[in-house]
């Protein structure tokens, strides 16, 4: 299994709003670059991933499931891009803050902090349970 994270800005696609998707989950589309694309295109069915939240709230919110692999973004007229499928799996019970990630020293490495506008990023599975148990306290 792989580890991964995810922004959306919560004005536009929220966590909540995931949760409201059900059991068919939703489309991760809209990502027009080529690195993020990369990353969608690696997943793996079963795969995790956090949810965060960009520009409002800069927070880890939750974690959603891989249910289905890369195929055509609908949003996407030229066809270029691709999209996953994601269901909903749990909010944290207490959000993980950019700030305090970057305080903590254990997991600073992360492309969160070292490739900020990136909006789909891989997370190794030490890094995932640190900030997983952070949220669940």
């Amino acid at each position: 299994m792989n580890y991964w994270l995810l922004k959306s800005e919560p004005d536009v696609w929220s966590i909540d709003q995931q949760k409201m998707a059900g059991r068919n989950g939703a489309a991760w589309d809209g990502v027009r670059n080529y690195q993020a694309a990369n990353n969608l295109k690696k997943m793996k069915k079963g795969d995790l991933a956090f949810f965060y939240h960009s520009n409002i709230g800069k927070e880890i919110v939750g974690v959603v499931k891989i249910i289905k692999t890369a195929f055509v973004d609908k949003t996407d007229k030229e066809g270029r891009f691709v999209a996953v499928q994601v269901r909903f799996v749990e909010k944290l019970k207490r959000p993980v803050t950019l700030e305090t990630i970057k305080k903590t020293e254990r997991i600073s490495h992360l492309p969160l902090i070292k490739q900020s506008r990136l909006s789909v990023m891989p997370v190794d599975y030490k890094s995932w349970k640190i900030i997983y148990n952070m949220g669940k306290i």
